[in-house]
């Protein structure tokens, strides 16, 4: 009889256990489904404000939102000073901060140096297309002006316009979310390089080509239009350089040929190209790239809360996440996978450490040629190793990680820009000593400011302008857009505004 009321009691206990485990299951099945309906067929009103998105992807939007934790600021120029040398006459030697979270993307380019203290919308250093990577507004004024008009004008001109940091629009469809490219120029890039256009490519590709609408290799295109009154403008247009191929040195080629510069060197006079953040052309060539692993499954991977599946999309550094990116694929430890990604990045260290200082002796040594008397003929080949060195070296490092995305080409072009820099040394020897500078030696650049100092940037003007920028236009702009509904005022807690090395210095 015992034995009996112990298994009634036992067989009660597992079907009730069994029910509510079904019931948990029905339940998780039913939020997945509900979750996968698109409730917004139609189109989410006011697409290029994340917060619209929140209603239907909670989970995706909270995720993005932890991309602001990454409010650290590190000035790439006081850790690296011969880059500003190299960087002579360009804006890039005011200012170079590592890039933080995508919460912060337009609150950093508008605080950056490099943009400028524009007064009005037609005053300022940079063209308008300086917005396009860090804004789903872009897309949405590319379809609303068209894509000409859209890169034509100032910077400032989308000054109350494009208030809105990247986020969803920027790669999801806002009646489907399915993936999409959301800039003209990516297709028109991938058809000139032989690959298959966005709409054509696997999801799997997708996840890696939504990344390449910013993360690759540009350059403003000048381009000659007229609008639909007849009136002549001209457009700086973003172009990929991928014609002849996306290697650095076809891309070098392409350049070369059309005699593209992006600036004059401001010391050496050289023709010069600035690699802008080349990640999907450098990790096509990598290990991971080249077995099918998209820039998603590491930067973004997948997470299981309950039934729901879903993409994290608190973009960053997959080593803060490897149970759930690295360990998918990997059987080493953890502290292996680590102490490999250190081993990588220590290498890259050393090499561009010897080629940026070879790369900068180079300038400055072409600099005190100039100033004894030495003619463009006669510096014409050792321009073009410069050129030519500084360009392979800024490839391996202005994408941040592409260190770890190709480590051997990131140290193959690192040694090529290097054995280039000393190519131009090597001649300038001779050039110097007919002038009887023998024995010039390039004054040091050992840190920032004395960099700053032999580059002729003058930080005070520059901050100043800046401040009062930011104490005045900025301010408008965020009062228009409030007023205008193109930005939510809640988007904006949180959010630093002075959050750049020269405010926090200045306080």
């Amino acid at each position: 009889m015992t034995k009996f009321k112990l298994l009634l009691a036992g067989s009660l206990v597992a079907i009730v256990s069994m029910g509510l485990l079904a019931s948990n299951i029905n339940e998780r099945e039913k939020e997945r489904v509900a979750l996968n309906k698109t409730a917004h067929s139609q189109g989410i009103e006011g697409k290029a404000m994340s917060e619209e998105w929140a209603r239907y992807y909670p989970r995706q939007f909270d995720s993005w939102k932890k991309t602001k934790e990454s409010d650290n600021i590190t000035d790439m120029l006081k850790e690296k000073p011969a880059l500003v040398v190299a960087w002579a006459g360009y804006p890039f030697s005011k200012d170079y901060n590592a890039p933080r979270g995508h919460y912060y993307a337009l609150q950093d380019n508008i605080n950056t140096l490099r943009t400028g203290a524009p007064v009005d919308g037609k005053t300022g250093p940079l063209p308008s297309a300086c917005w396009t990577c860090k804004s789903p507004d872009v897309p949405r004024i590319i379809e609303q002006d068209g894509e000409l008009e859209y890169f034509t004008g100032k910077w400032a001109k989308y000054g109350d316009e494009i208030v809105n940091t990247i986020g969803c629009y920027n790669c999801h469809d806002d009646k489907s979310a399915e993936l999409k490219s959301k800039v003209p120029y990516l297709d028109r890039a991938l058809s000139a390089a032989g690959f298959k256009t966005f709409a054509e490519s696997t999801h799997q590709e997708k996840r890696s080509l939504v990344c390449a609408q910013c993360h690759v290799e540009y350059y403003f295109k000048k381009t000659e239009w007229k609008d639909d009154k007849g009136v002549d403008k001209t457009a700086m247009v973003v172009t990929l350089p991928w014609s002849k191929g996306i290697s650095t040195e076809q891309m070098e080629a392409y350049y070369d040929e059309i005699n593209f510069a992006d600036w004059t060197h401001g010391i050496s006079k050289t023709p010069m190209l600035k690699a802008q953040h080349p990640d999907w052309e450098l990790y096509k060539t990598g290990i991971h790239g080249q077995k099918g692993v998209s820039c998603a499954d590491c930067h973004m991977p997948y997470t299981q809360e309950g039934a729901v599946k879903y993409s994290d999309h608190k973009v960053g550094n997959p080593l803060e996440n490897m149970d759930k990116s690295c360990m998918n694929c990997h059987r080493e430890s953890e502290q292996k996978l680590k102490d490999i990604v250190k081993q990588k990045f220590e290498r890259k260290e050393f090499l561009q450490d010897i080629a940026f200082d070879n790369i900068g002796k180079a300038h400055l040594e072409t600099g005190k040629a100039m100033e004894l008397g030495a003619t463009d003929a006669e510096l014409k080949e050792i321009r073009t190793h410069i050129r030519h060195a500084q360009w392979r070296a800024d490839m391996a490092i202005a994408g941040h990680g592409s260190f770890f995305h190709a480590p051997e080409e990131v140290l193959r072009l690192l040694a090529s820009g290097n054995e280039e820099a000393q190519k131009a040394r090597i001649k300038l020897v001779k050039v110097l000593a007919k002038y009887g500078a023998i024995d010039y030696v390039a004054p040091d650049f050992e840190t920032k400011e004395k960099a700053q100092k032999l580059a002729k940037v003058d930080m005070e003007a520059f901050i100043a302008e800046k401040l009062k920028f930011k104490q005045t236009l900025e301010q408008e702009w965020k009062k228009q857009a409030i007023a205008k509904g193109r930005l939510n005022p809640e988007s904006l807690k949180g959010v630093d505004e002075k959050s750049s090395y020269y405010d926090k210095t200045k306080k």
